[in-house]
């Protein structure tokens, strides 16, 4: 188990001599309290690494091809090794080995897409019918850094990291101290794939580590993903320090609707697996679901079984293959959640769950509010647990609206086997990412964020590409020479 910071090509202890200890949220069992925490000057050493990588010939001076070479064998390491990094993951946030498997496995394909764009990043030309001829040409920013979230670091880290390096930037990430080991046992890999030192450092920290990472005048962009709180400290530090670039992926509050005409088996597995995986510690988990009152009471009824089937696999091992929910990340989550939970026994009807399951471990029971208020504090503010709301509507104006009404907007879905409906109701819906018939998982192909609240910025696809590239315009007098 690695809980050194990954600094330069070398696992280090951090200066700063402070530590964090790690808890199984499926047991509380203390796994380690020796993680190393990255101060002001690791981060300094991290950042003053990434500089020297970024202008030196062994990085800068590479073939494109090469750079992806390097990638594609990361790749390979990743997913020769991903049942091992997995199971880091499962007993650091809890979530089960199977789906930190999967995740590991999805990091590596991401590491791979990016890979193939390497060496096809294109410039532009422009006539020179004035007697300019132009040219656009697109550059990598220089050193970049990463703040991921702990639902599920790996993907988080191939987000960010694959795309800069594709770019030719060099890369500082950190991950959250809830779930440092999977990133932190990633440094050898780095090294067996031949980056050079200093291209990929791994540091991990609080949010008092992020905001130095923030505010550093020699870092160009940063992206992040977690709360909307903590993504405004992370804007305020980068505008106030060298006006860094942002990408902030913050959370949603994402409806689900179903329409008469649905599918129901298929809306009813989505709306329930779909929406508990992770335990509902997803941030593009449809929480909110509004079903058309011709079929609302049978759904409504049918999708409390399927919650409580779920809720009886809860406080299995999560590191068992056949596990497939896991506690909440931590005890201060599983606080979190329960107060959202007892404000709902107020604010709107229990169908099910809303308690602890079990003497040990973080594992809270898949829980249903039926009709709270528009003002209710289960309605407007993202819960990140097993806790999802049902809502009725009549018309597919009315469901369009009650969807809208939200301060976020990152993900959406809706269940309807009319093209026509589907292919409306998406345009209407103020989000980012849309999903016909299923939920939203994230493809490495197509940009993912979210508008209003929800961030600025996209992840994945080419735009993910373009974030970490700066155009620069060159105009060439023609009437000269």
């Amino acid at each position: 188990m690695q809980t050194q910071l990954f600094i330069n090509g070398q696992y280090v202890d951090s200066k700063s001599g402070e530590t964090w200890k790690v808890t199984n949220p499926a047991t509380d069992e203390l796994i380690t309290d020796k993680v190393q925490t990255a101060g002001e000057a690791d981060i300094d050493a991290a950042v003053d690494a990434a500089a020297k990588a970024f202008k030196d010939a062994s990085w800068r001076g590479i073939k494109a091809a090469d750079r992806a070479k390097m990638m594609l064998k990361f790749a390979d390491l990743i997913e020769a090794k991903a049942g091992e990094i997995a199971r880091f993951e499962t007993i650091a946030m809890g979530a089960p080995l199977s789906v930190q498997t999967f995740v590991a496995h999805s990091a590596a394909d991401v590491f791979r897409y990016y890979a193939g764009w390497a060496d096809k990043i294109a410039g532009e030309q422009y006539p020179d019918d004035d007697g300019t001829y132009k040219i656009v040409r697109y550059e990598p920013l220089g050193v970049c850094a990463g703040i991921g979230a702990w639902n599920a670091s790996l993907i988080l880290f191939a987000w960010k990291v694959a795309p800069a390096l594709a770019a030719g930037n060099t890369f500082i990430f950190k991950t959250s101290e809830k779930s440092p080991l999977g990133v932190l046992s990633l440094g050898s890999l780095i090294k067996e794939a031949g980056f050079p030192p200093g291209v990929v450092n791994l540091v991990t920290g609080d949010g008092k580590t992020g905001q130095l990472l923030a505010q550093h005048m020699k870092i160009q962009k940063i992206s992040f993903t977690g709360s909307g709180a903590t993504g405004r400290k992370v804007a305020d530090a980068a505008n106030k320090s060298n006006m860094k670039r942002c990408t902030l992926e913050l959370g949603g509050k994402s409806p689900a609707i179903v329409f008469e005409d649905a599918d129901i088996e298929n809306a009813l597995n989505y709306c329930s697996q779909g929406f508990l995986l992770l335990s509902g510690q997803v941030c593009a988990a449809a929480s909110r679901t509004y079903v058309q009152k011709s079929i609302a009471d049978k759904f409504i009824a049918q999708l409390k079984e399927r919650f409580d089937a779920a809720g009886q696999g809860m406080g299995a091992d999560t590191l068992a293959p056949t596990t497939m929910l896991g506690p909440l990340a931590d005890k201060i989550q599983f606080d979190r959640v329960m107060s959202y939970i007892e404000s709902g026994k107020k604010e709107a009807s229990l169908v099910t769950g809303g308690k602890r399951i079990g003497e040990k471990g973080q594992f809270i029971a898949p829980t249903i509010f039926k009709d709270p208020s528009e003002n209710a504090k289960i309605y407007k503010e993202e819960i990140f647990g097993p806790v999802g709301i049902v809502k009725t509507f009549e018309t597919e104006e009315e469901a369009i609206r009650l969807a809208n009404d939200t301060t976020y907007g990152l993900s959406a879905t809706l269940y309807t086997q009319s093209v026509t409906r589907a292919l409306r109701v998406s345009a209407a819906l103020e989000s980012g990412t849309v999903s016909v018939n299923s939920s939203h998982s994230p493809s490495v192909q197509t940009p993912f964020g979210g508008v209003k609240q929800s961030g600025i910025g996209r992840e994945c696809g080419k735009q993910g590409l373009m974030n970490y590239l700066e155009p620069k315009t060159i105009h060439i007098n023609m009437k000269v020479g």
